[in-house]
């Protein structure tokens, strides 16, 4: 995007480090989060649709638990949901400037997604309270006239219609928003993109990213999974309201869907890091997807034993085993990023350096430069202020220069010999404004002495 290229200033090779390591700070608050909302929004409406089909209050309860748990609070949705995405969005302005990568238009995209798609999520989940609100009151009432049962069941009904169509397009707009960001993260990884004007066509028919999105969504139910189970069960020494029977259901339901989705997970990785250009591999990189699988091979077993012997002592460490495979495939990607952007990097890198050149040329004052740091470098080798070394002490031949600056310049750019019982001075191939910053620190300073 060309108006955030030119907000863009230019970066030295400290500054992209950091990027870097800013992003994958940002992605594990990110990523989590929106996994969350995506596979708990998703299951919370399907059982909400089987609950109403099959008029089962099990499932309307499940329903409305799934999506309290997934989505924590309004507050959460803007700091972990919207922020965090504007945030990559301007990072990798600046990793991708001058590179023409369509990775900050799908980046760009993901971001209005998500922002519409959370406050659909919001809505549907606060109108479902509302909902039951106006349903219980409404049966309470039974000796209130008509008119107000009337007008109860008009309020049911709007927060139904409310419900539904929000639930819908809330998941419309998170699918479409999770595309987008793998879309601008696999742009970032494919150089061969760069340059390349995008299309719609080109962003549906690249496998590449459709494999990473299938990898992006199996890795959202597993991780809604194991938070609902640890919410459940482990949290706070687990739900002491819950009925046996209920605590059952969420246990199995929850452990079988988890389940399901880590049979194709590893495929699923496979296929997304074949993906990836040659340019984007390391050793590093294969190390950290390796890590990640095999905590998600021993979280899995622990889902296994749980659904087998009907327990739930595992549920927390399945949990945190499924968040720190997710941290180590997060760190693998931001390396797989590192590893593509390396030359573009070096590039942008060479261009800051020689920016601030420019910038100290075209400033053409001496405080730009520093006098003390020209002399260290050129001239403390063979002259001292107070003795003899390679030239003479400074406090005996400045004496002359005192007051004229421009003298001592001329002498500096243009050394001539002068006292026989000392060697010539070499020039030292200082620019003019360089010369003029040495010669003021020079005649400053042995005023000390």
């Amino acid at each position: 995007m060309e108006f955030l290229d030119n907000l863009v200033l230019p970066q030295s090779a400290e500054h992209i480090s950091l990027l870097h390591y800013m992003t994958m700070l940002i992605l594990f608050l990110f990523l989590p989060f929106i996994s969350m909302v995506l596979g708990g929004a998703t299951l919370s409406i399907f059982y909400k649709i089987k609950g109403l089909k099959e008029n089962n209050s099990t499932y309307k309860q499940f329903s409305k638990d799934l999506i309290e748990i997934t989505t924590i609070n309004k507050s959460s949705g803007v700091i972990l949901g919207m922020v965090p995405i504007l945030a990559l969005v301007l990072i990798f302005s600046q990793l991708l400037h001058t590179a023409n990568s369509p990775s900050i238009w799908y980046l760009s995209v993901s971001f209005i997604s998500i922002t519409v798609g959370l406050i659909y999520i919001y809505v549907y989940r606060y109108s479902l309270s509302f909902k039951d609100i106006f349903d219980s009151v409404g049966s309470a009432q039974k000796d209130v006239n008509h008119e107000l049962k009337e007008q109860f069941s008009s309020y049911s009904e709007r927060a139904k219609i409310v419900n539904n169509k929000s639930g819908v397009w809330g998941l419309i707009f998170l699918y479409l928003a999770t595309y987008f960001y793998v879309a601008g993260i696999t742009a970032a990884f494919s150089t061969e993109t760069w340059g390349v004007k995008s299309s719609i066509l080109n962003l549906v028919s690249s496998w590449e990213i459709f494999f990473r999105w299938i990898h992006f969504v199996i890795g959202s139910f597993i991780l809604t999974g194991t938070v609902v189970l640890f919410n459940f069960f482990y949290w706070e020494g687990g739900r002491k309201n819950l009925t046996q029977e209920y605590s059952n259901f969420v246990r199995d339901r929850i452990t079988s869907h988890t389940l399901i989705n880590g049979a194709f997970l590893p495929i699923a990785i496979l296929l997304s890091v074949f993906a990836l250009p040659s340019s984007a591999l390391s050793v590093n990189f294969f190390g950290l997807v390796l890590i990640g699988l095999v905590l998600l091979f021993i979280a899995f077993h622990m889902l296994y034993d749980m659904l087998k012997n009907q327990h739930t002592k595992h549920s927390g460490s399945a949990f945190l085993l499924v968040l720190f495979s997710l941290i180590f495939i997060v760190i693998s990607d931001q390396t797989a990023i590192n590893n593509s952007t390396k030359k573009h990097s070096v590039v942008l890198a060479a261009q800051f350096e020689e920016s601030l050149v420019q910038l100290k040329a075209a400033s053409g004052g001496v405080g730009a430069i520093s006098g003390l740091e020209i002399y260290n470098t050129k001239c403390a080798a063979c002259h001292q202020f107070d003795r003899k070394l390679v030239g003479p002490p400074h406090k005996e031949v400045l004496v002359k220069y005192e007051g004229d600056i421009d003298k001592l310049v001329a002498f500096i750019n243009n050394p001539t010999k002068v006292d026989p019982a000392y060697p010539p001075m070499p020039a030292q191939g200082l620019k003019p404004n360089e010369a003029k910053a040495v010669a003021k620190y020079i005649l400053e300073e042995v005023r000390k002495y």
